[in-house]
């Protein structure tokens, strides 16, 4: 029996707030099934802008116009989340916005009228509503389970969104090669109005009345910049996410580019390479669950093996290959990036939880516009082994720098303790 209860012991402790709060099951069950329409969605943008195009840069392109607007308003999106008095309306919203643009793509591929203006158009729009929904889900995943479960709850959500990223892309590339881009498009349309139900269903307390000044939206962007240096954790967390996040998170633009140039493949090899990362990606979350805690140790040696990996990747051109080591970034992709929001979030005070979101996906694509474009150039010159090379190397360099610099604030404030005790002494 003691094998059974360990294993049970494990389960609660990895999923403790699916347990411990009926609100976040609601979220989950709803997000989960939107995430997966999302990536079916992404799955068929940028196959189908690559048919109508035929150029790697067009693709780097499409993830630059969807990327944009994060760059540009996620912390807008943060100030405005910390400022609504019903979270719930602003999220509500936001979904509705992406429904209606994945209805208008279904519409235009399924009509014959699709033209590469119309799929960055839209990606715009998807963009903008991204930017702002993004730090109000957060805010409200906090606002459900509390600062006890905030951890086991970004990594749930963390495996939520990969195990998204296993079934979209594989379903994604089923749909778009038996019917067409299509209808990947439409069954994104329908799950915004599942996880908009679900929303709609949870129950939440009124807000705790604010202690401190309502800054206007404008000046609580101020206040994020202020915040992201306020400590040395908190900058080395959010530099180091940032830039991996630019120079070595491209996988958006890369992967269809590895399936059609370095393997010579389909769509399908394009939704199973996809999958594959995200098998890795849930396993990497759920170790982050079973964890329950956040270290910056965490962040830095994630960002380092993301990095190293891909350097190995880059000379490969054998499907088993790709997918071996595809499944092994993603255990690190997921230990640095959901280390980082978590870091960020409970550094935060309670007034600045929605910037600290925002704060996040700021760092985390908003550098995606000017990476995307690099990926898609470095690959055009150079093909993915350029690309993945390049990629490898800024993380490690990233990751390096930033354990130097906290090593050298440890030793200066070791410095700075013996000769404040000495002083004391002396007094």
């Amino acid at each position: 029996m003691r094998p059974v209860a360990a294993l049970s012991a494990l389960g609660d402790r990895t999923f403790g707030s699916l347990r411990r709060h009926r609100n976040y099951r609601l979220f989950f069950a709803g997000s989960g099934i939107s995430f997966i329409g999302t990536w079916m969605q992404q799955i068929a943008s940028y196959w189908l802008i690559l048919e109508l195009t035929g150029s790697p840069v067009a693709v780097g392109a499409l993830a630059l116009v969807q990327t944009l607007p994060v760059t540009l308003f996620a912390l807008v999106g943060g100030s405005i989340a910390d400022r609504a008095a019903d979270l719930r309306k602003m999220v509500v919203a936001c979904e509705s916005v992406l429904g209606i643009q994945a209805a208008v793509l279904c519409f235009l591929a399924l009509s014959g009228l699709v033209a590469p203006w119309q799929l960055y158009a839209l990606g715009l729009v998807q963009g903008v509503a991204v930017a702002l929904n993004a730090p109000a889900r957060h805010t409200l995943v906090f606002r459900i389970v509390g600062r006890d479960d905030l951890t086991n709850a970004i990594a749930l959500s963390a495996s939520l969104g990969t195990t998204a990223r296993i079934l979209g892309p594989a379903l994604g590339g089923i749909v778009v090669a038996a019917f067409s881009p299509g209808v990947a498009f439409g069954l994104n349309a329908v799950s915004y109005a599942i996880v908009i139900a679900a929303i709609l269903a949870i129950r939440l307390s009124p807000r705790p009345p604010r202690t401190t000044p309502i800054p206007g939206v404008l000046a609580g962007v101020g206040e994020t910049f202020r915040y992201a240096v306020s400590s040395r954790r908190v900058a080395v967390t959010f530099l180091t996410l940032i830039l991996v996040s630019t120079f070595s998170f491209n996988f958006d633009v890369l992967l269809p580019l590895v399936a059609r140039l370095t393997l010579d493949s389909g769509a399908q090899t394009f939704g199973l390479i996809a999958s594959v990362f995200g098998a890795g990606a849930l396993t990497g979350a759920l170790i982050l669950a079973t964890v329950g805690r956040t270290r910056l140790l965490l962040v830095l040696g994630g960002a380092l093996g993301f990095g190293a990996l891909q350097l190995v990747l880059a000379r490969q051109d054998s499907l088993l290959a790709v997918c071996v080591l595809l499944y092994l970034i993603g255990i690190f992709y997921i230990i640095w990036g959901s280390s980082s929001l978590a870091t960020l979030q409970l550094a935060a005070p309670d007034h600045l939880r929605g910037r600290a979101a925002s704060l996040y996906f700021f760092g985390f694509m908003g550098g995606a516009p000017l990476g995307g474009l690099i990926a898609g150039s470095l690959t055009e010159h150079g093909g993915t082994r350029l690309a993945f090379t390049f990629a490898g190397t800024m993380a490690i360099l990233i990751a390096g720098t930033g354990a130097i610099i906290l090593a050298l604030g440890r030793r200066s404030s070791q410095g700075r303790r013996p000769r404040a005790a000495r002083e004391s002494a002396e007094a």
